[in-house]
C-alpha cells in the first residue's frame, strides 16, 4: 500500500541558511509549484511490496563493476553496503571511517549484514537504498523523488525558524525528532527508546501533517549537490528523470538529517541542512519519500 499524499499549494519561501554550514548559503527566495508529498518515508514493508511485484535488485545486492571503481580490491567489489558501527569511546570526528564499516551482504533486506533482517521493523523507513533504487520505487508507484526545493518547502511547513517547530531544539523538554542522544559516535542513549531508525510517525508531525521530515533517515532528492546553493533549473520543480544505473561520480543532495545526527558532529537536523551522497551509496541512515506534481 502506498503512503498517503499530502497536497501542498506552491509558493515562495527563503531557502537555505547563513547561520550553520557553508553549503546552506546563500539564502535565496525559492518558488515551488503545487505538488503533493508522501506523509512519511517509504517503509520496509512498502519496499518489500515493490520488490515482490517487480523482482527489482538493488545496487547493494549487485556485483560492482571494477571499471567504475579502479584500484578497489576485489574483496570490496562484492555485494554489500556501509553500516554504522559505534566506536568503543571518543574518536577523532574528522575521520568518518572510524564508525562506518563496509559489510558484505548488507542490503535493504539485511540492513546490518547477512545475519540481520527487517521482520521486526516493517514499519521503519527502508534503508540501504541507493539513489537509483529510490527512483525505481518512485517510478513503480507512479510518483517521483522530490527536488531539494520541494523537500525543504515541505519540511519548513511555513516556518522560517531554525527548526520547523521553532528555534528551541527541544521545546518544553519534548524531543521532536529521532536524532542522536548521547555522545557521538560511541554512546547512544536512544531517541524515545529507539537506537537507530524508529517506526514512521513516532515523533510529532509538522504543520503540514508530515512526519519524519527531520531525523530518522536522510532522504534522497533529484537535485545534484553543489558546495553552495545554485540557481539550478531543477531546484523548485520536478524534472530530470534519474538514470536506471547509478553514477558514482555524481552526488545528489540529501535532506533532513538522521538518527546519527548529533550537535557536536552533524547539526543537520534542520530544513535548511543538506548533505552530499554519491548516487551508488547505500547506508543504514538513508531512505526516501516520493512526491507527485500538482
Amino acid at each position: 500500500m502506498l503512503t498517503d499524499l499530502i497536497p501542498l499549494r506552491g509558493g515562495a519561501f527563503p531557502m537555505g541558511s547563513a547561520d550553520f554550514y557553508p553549503d546552506e548559503a546563500p539564502v535565496r527566495t525559492m518558488t515551488v509549484e503545487d505538488f503533493a508529498i508522501e506523509r512519511h518515508p517509504v517503509t520496509n514493508a512498502q519496499y518489500a511490496e515493490f520488490v515482490a511485484d517487480t523482482g527489482y535488485v538493488t545496487v547493494a545486492e549487485r556485483e560492482l563493476d571494477p571499471a567504475l571503481y579502479p584500484g578497489v580490491a576485489a574483496a570490496d567489489l562484492q555485494p554489500g553496503a556501509l553500516v554504522f558501527r559505534p566506536t568503543p569511546g571518543p574518536v577523532d570526528l574528522r575521520d568518518w571511517r572510524l564508525w562506518w564499516d563496509w559489510a558484505p551482504g548488507a542490503s535493504w533486506r539485511h540492513p546490518f549484514g547477512g545475519d540481520s533482517g527487517i521482520d521486526a521493523i516493517a514499519d521503519h523507513p527502508v534503508v540501504q537504498v541507493a539513489y537509483t533504487d529510490a527512483a525505481a520505487y518512485a517510478r513503480w508507484a507512479g510518483r517521483r523523488l522530490p527536488t531539494e526545493g520541494e523537500w525543504e518547502y515541505a519540511a519548513r511547513a511555513g516556518a522560517t525558524t531554525t527548526y520547523p517547530w521553532g528555534d528551541d531544539v527541544m521545546p518544553g523538554g519534548t524531543l521532536m525528532a529521532n536524532t542522536w542522544q548521547g555522545r557521538f559516535p560511541y554512546r547512544n542513549d536512544g531517541a524515545a527508546g529507539w537506537v537507530g531508525t524508529s517506526p514512521v510517525g513516532t515523533f510529532p508531525e509538522n504543520r503540514y501533517g508530515l512526519v519524519d521530515m527531520i531525523g530518522n533517515v536522510w532522504e534522497w532528492t533529484t537535485t545534484r549537490y553543489s558546495a553552495r546553493h545554485q540557481a539550478a533549473p531543477d531546484a523548485g520543480r520536478g524534472c530530470c528523470t534519474p538514470s536506471l544505473e547509478p553514477d558514482p561520480s555524481i552526488s545528489q543532495t540529501l535532506k533532513g538529517g538522521s538518527h546519527l545526527c548529533a550537535p557536536e558532529y552533524c547539526h543537520r537536523y534542520r530544513p535548511a541542512a543538506r548533505s552530499a551522497q554519491s548516487q551508488d551509496s547505500a547506508t543504514t541512515h538513508i531512505g526516501f519519500r516520493c512526491v507527485v506534481s500538482g
